[in-house]
């Protein structure tokens, strides 16, 4: 598909290197430095491309550039070549666009849009890693919401691609729940409560604190109780079982409601070790040095940092101990081309550490380890604090967001049209959320708006779904075939935009997998659905005269398939109704 976008500056980027390489100059350009314009008259053309930048490289007038370029253009269905003077323009014959690719979504549906720019990449990606201690809160929403789109967009652009979590089970702020449920639990369990397992835990993680404000004992007791977990005190291991169970069951009822998978969970518990005796191979080998603590170190002088501790005096692991050990387990489980973390941008430090601890371990692999950084989501008042109990939970925020959905169906009398409202309201919920997480720059730092993020109209997830939904409606009611379609009849100005927007919408899956970027993604939809809707609104479709109305159809059913490829990327459910 020909479009005024990327696909053109390509061709012309290919054509002049051609002729760069012909003359024998360098090609010392890139796409993105070719800019495209319109032509004053539209006789000239769609779209032209200046040629006087290259001028003076060639040594030749840019007439005579042009007409190079020109003959290096040749064959592109729905495309004319014209040079005027130092100009090389396009004009593109519409119908054929509008045939080529709207018959392209229609027969290739769910596929269509996928690209094989990562096609035999082995692509692992790590996201959620939550901890043993308290339940999911919106920061762990965006990490997942995150990890799980970039994933299916890798997968999108022919990556083979593996999601794996990390389930932090150990150290000292597990045992720090641990030791307030053995001083104040009195037996008590999540059922005995009725409370969801990881809120339970994690009312314990909060009373901890509140504790150790009071009493100096709090903290002796819990380092105590990590020094005897680690030695396999039975005791203490078997109420850490009890309790990380109450807290995993807990957690993966959240992942199920939110449509958050993956393929090999890892427990720091089963890594933690490997990543200590790799530590101490390396102090052997003088990687690493003791402190005057007996704290194994790295001196980080290198990459102008300064030293990082690796293993405590006493023994006991660090973060890092476990990343190490974890990353070469994985390597070993499936060997990758790449992996990606997906951690809040607070931790860029340890990544930094962690890639440059493993390449001087002699881990080539290390050098394809990336950190996919994102900002922090806060409450309206400030930064979230776990430890406090100041979060937005996760639970909490879904079903807030679940009852809202359902009071705005109700206010706008959809009951009857939607067969099933609690299971409405809980994908609009879902597609809000995830807009909402997705639409942002990840590296931004951003302040969570539910109502905002539940509206209708603007840019949100529900007004996209609620553009597909009309679109199903409106195609329900077409009695019509679709067969044997006149393609100019979907020609004009405002169906040339949605086209061309449909026709890029490969370049853009590609674009977000070379970085990392849902957003890009998010942004797409919405200006497709924003076409669409003018559109949809300015134009009759169902009540056109027949050629036309079929034409339009198709159109129509194009623009729906995009949309559900493109909610399949960043996590947004599709309704049929809303």
């Amino acid at each position: 598909m020909i479009d005024t976008g990327k696909q053109l500056v390509n061709i012309v980027y290919d054509a002049l290197a051609a002729v760069f390489k012909a003359s024998g100059a360098d090609v010392d350009f890139t796409p993105d430095s070719i800019i495209p314009g319109i032509p004053p008259k539209p006789e000239l053309g769609d779209v032209a491309f200046p040629m006087f930048a290259y001028a003076k490289k060639l040594r030749q007038a840019p007439p005579k550039i042009a007409s190079d370029v020109a003959t290096h253009i040749q064959g592109v269905p729905g495309l004319q070549v014209l040079t005027a003077g130092p100009y090389v323009n396009f004009k593109i014959d519409r119908k054929a666009v509008a045939e080529k690719t709207l018959t392209a979504v229609l027969e290739q549906g769910d596929t269509y849009g996928r690209t094989d720019s990562l096609k035999g990449k082995r692509i692992m990606v790590e996201f959620s890693c939550p901890n043993t201690n308290k339940p999911l809160h919106l920061g762990h929403l965006r990490n997942d919401s995150y990890g799980e789109s970039v994933s299916r967009i890798f997968a999108a652009n022919g990556a083979e691609v593996k999601k794996v979590n990390l389930i932090n089970d150990r150290g000292i702020h597990i045992c720090k729940s641990m030791a307030a449920y053995q001083k104040f639990g009195a037996g008590t369990t999540p059922e005995s409560e009725k409370i969801k397992g990881d809120h339970f835990v994690g009312d314990y993680y909060v009373k901890y604190n509140t504790w150790s404000q009071t009493d100096e004992s709090a903290e002796p007791i819990a380092r105590d109780m990590l020094v005897k977990w680690e030695s396999g005190d039975s005791a203490t291991v078997e109420l850490w079982k009890l309790m990380n169970k109450w807290t995993i069951d807990g957690i993966f009822q959240t992942y199920n409601k939110t449509g958050i998978s993956f393929d090999k969970i890892y427990y720091e518990s089963q890594t933690y070790k490997l990543g200590k005796d790799i530590i101490m191979e390396g102090l052997e080998k003088g990687l690493f040095y003791k402190n005057e603590k007996g704290a194994v170190c790295i001196d980080l002088s290198e990459i102008n940092l300064d030293t990082k501790v690796l293993l405590r005096g006493d023994g006991t692991s660090v973060y890092i101990t476990q990343d190490i050990g974890t990353a070469i387990s994985r390597h070993k489980d499936w060997p990758f081309d790449a992996l990606f973390y997906v951690v809040g941008s607070e931790q860029q430090y340890h990544f930094k550490v962690l890639f440059y601890v493993l390449q001087k371990l002699g881990f080539d692999w290390a050098k394809d380890l990336h950190h996919l950084s994102y900002g922090m989501v806060n409450l309206p008042e400030g930064k979230m604090k776990s430890r406090e109990g100041k979060v937005v939970d996760a639970d909490d925020l879904i079903e807030e967001l679940e009852n809202m959905a359902k009071e705005e169906i109700i206010a706008k009398g959809r009951e009857s049209e939607i067969q099933d409202v609690d299971k409405a309201a809980e994908s609009i919920a879902l597609g809000a959320l995830n807009y909402f997480l997705l639409s942002t720059i990840p590296t931004k730092d951003m302040v969570f708006n539910p109502k905002e993020s539940l509206s209708f109209n603007g840019n949100t997830g529900p007004y996209l779904q609620y553009t597909g939904a009309r679109i199903c409606t409106m195609l329900g009611k077409y009695e019509g075939s679709t067969e044997a379609v006149d393609y100019s009849l979907a020609t004009s100005d405002d169906e040339w935009e949605i086209i061309k927007l449909i026709g890029n919408f490969g370049e853009t899956v590609k674009q977000a997998g070379a970085e990392y970027n849902p957003m890009l993604i998010a942004v797409y939809l919405y200006n497709l659905a924003k076409h669409y809707s003018k559109y949809y609104h300015d134009c009759p479709i169902l009540k056109s005269e027949p050629d036309v109305a079929k034409a339009r159809v198709v159109l129509s059913k194009a623009v729906l398939q995009v949309l559900k490829n493109g909610f399949a990327l960043i996590g947004i459910p599709f309704l049929e109704a809303m």
